[in-house]
């Protein structure tokens, strides 16, 4: 859950939901929206700082534009020394420095970052160069021009216009970019959106009421699937604007990420409610090499928000087993094939988990009752430490090739009571550990804030 999970046109469907992430159409650019949104909720001044009741640690803004928002959580928005970070504001992309502690527009106007090199003080960014059109214009992606911009410069690039799809991940080498396409333009989220919100799934259940966000989003997303439009992953080189496909099917592709450190190696859903699918897969740029990541072995076993250790060694992704009954935060070694699975408490469970860059924490950004775990005091963003249980006197003969169970220290950062969850807070560490960064509108508009670890 940027924008992202975007849809558009052929890819919007799948960047729609890659901004929400990535579920998402919230997160378009204004530009891009069709629906007037609601008068906003605000609770007043918005502080600048403060300190958290129950952590005692310091928190601080980011973001000076209100509905300002640090990047999807799998989306790299720092430069390699932890000084800047990138976010999308209403105005252009924001640039915040971590050793000036100010704010600044790294590009003004209708721009929306992809995500950070992580080698280079670059950031990979679209431009939207015309008004949404709806689903009867045949190529959305006319209207978007791809750059590199210098931080912190500003000095852009121009990469070029790729109509067939929508890009959302750039290799660990800078050399090729990646996308999903969609051959038909699905909408998720119709109907008004919610101001201060990442949009608002709408949608009546069979006795002819609303919907709560999260029941609205799983049918809509149930009845895209269903769809079952034709679509590519492919790649772009940065250099010839060279397209190649990756691989083609009929299932929804989504979320598709480069590994960190491995720039031949891709990661990509079967997006839909996940108990309905197979969710995780990875694969080489040259169509080799695919692999599913997690097989259910349960009714109602659910995986996904899948994310790379910035080793590129490792997937973690949530695992529910059933859904919304045990709850796990499960890795995948993809060089050794060994699997760990971390247990977390109902009110532990989070919407998207995210890892230092050292590998040694992890953090979660909690969840509201509505939510697939019903957590009634789930409201956090929590900091875990992983632990694995250790075998007693004697292993198991086959103890090397079974899952390794673990659990996870919990300690709570920040007391997210008044935050909507219908924004995902979308937690990344800097790289240089320091800090926790994340969204909220705990105080009305969007804003990004960190807090110091």
């Amino acid at each position: 859950m940027k924008r992202r999970d975007l849809l558009i046109s052929s890819a919007i469907g799948s960047a729609l939901l890659m901004l929400n992430k990535h579920s998402m159409a919230a997160d378009l650019p204004s530009s891009q929206s069709t629906s007037v949104p609601i008068a906003a909720n605000t609770h007043g001044v918005i502080p600048t700082e403060w300190i958290d009741p129950i952590s005692k640690k310091k928190i601080i803004r980011l973001s000076q534009i209100d509905n300002s928002k640090s990047l999807y959580f799998h989306d790299n928005a720092f430069t390699h020394d932890s000084r800047y970070m990138v976010m999308n504001t209403p105005e252009g992309i924001g640039l915040y420095d971590f050793s000036t502690h100010s704010h600044s527009l790294l590009a003004e106007g209708q721009y929306e970052v992809i995500m950070v090199s992580y080698a280079k003080p670059i950031c990979y960014a679209r431009k939207y160069t015309a008004e949404f059109k709806g689903k009867d214009n045949a190529n959305l992606f006319d209207n978007v021009e791809y750059y590199a911009i210098d931080i912190p410069s500003g000095k852009q690039t121009f990469i070029g216009i790729f109509p067939q799809g929508f890009i959302t991940s750039i290799n660990a080498d800078d050399t090729l970019m990646a996308g999903a396409y969609a051959t038909e333009f699905v909408e998720l989220q119709p109907g008004p959106k919610v101001a201060n919100t990442d949009g608002g799934y709408n949608a009546l259940g069979p006795d002819g009421k609303p919907l709560n966000f999260a029941e609205a989003k799983e049918l809509r997303m149930a009845e895209r699937l269903a769809k079952n439009i034709p679509m590519e992953i492919f790649t772009i080189d940065i250099k010839t604007g060279k397209r190649k496909v990756v691989t083609s099917s009929r299932d929804w592709l989504n979320h598709v990420q480069f590994s960190p450190a491995d720039p031949r190696k891709i990661m990509y859903c079967h997006e839909g409610p996940w108990h309905m699918v197979d969710r995780i897969w990875t694969i080489d740029i040259n169509g080799k090499n695919k692999q599913k990541i997690h097989q259910r072995s349960m009714n109602m076993e659910i995986a996904g928000h899948e994310f790379f250790s910035f080793d590129g060694k490792t997937v973690y992704y949530d695992l529910q087993t059933p859904r919304g009954e045990v709850f796990w935060l499960a890795t995948y070694n993809l060089e050794t094939q060994q699997r760990h699975w971390y247990h977390l408490e109902r009110n532990e469970w989070s919407v998207h988990y995210q890892i230092s860059r050292d590998g040694k924490l992890l953090a979660g950004d909690g969840g509201d009752h509505e939510m697939v775990a019903r957590a009634e005091d789930g409201k956090y963003i929590y900091l875990f430490e992983p632990e694995i249980i250790q075998d007693i006197a004697v292993s198991a003969p086959n103890a090397a090739q079974l899952i390794r169970p673990g659990k996870l220290k919990t300690t709570k950062l920040v007391d997210m009571h008044k935050h909507d969850y219908r924004v995902e807070p979308n937690l990344q560490f800097s790289p240089d550990g320091k800090y926790l960064v994340f969204r909220s509108n705990m105080h009305g508009p969007i804003h990004a804030y960190a807090v110091e670890l």
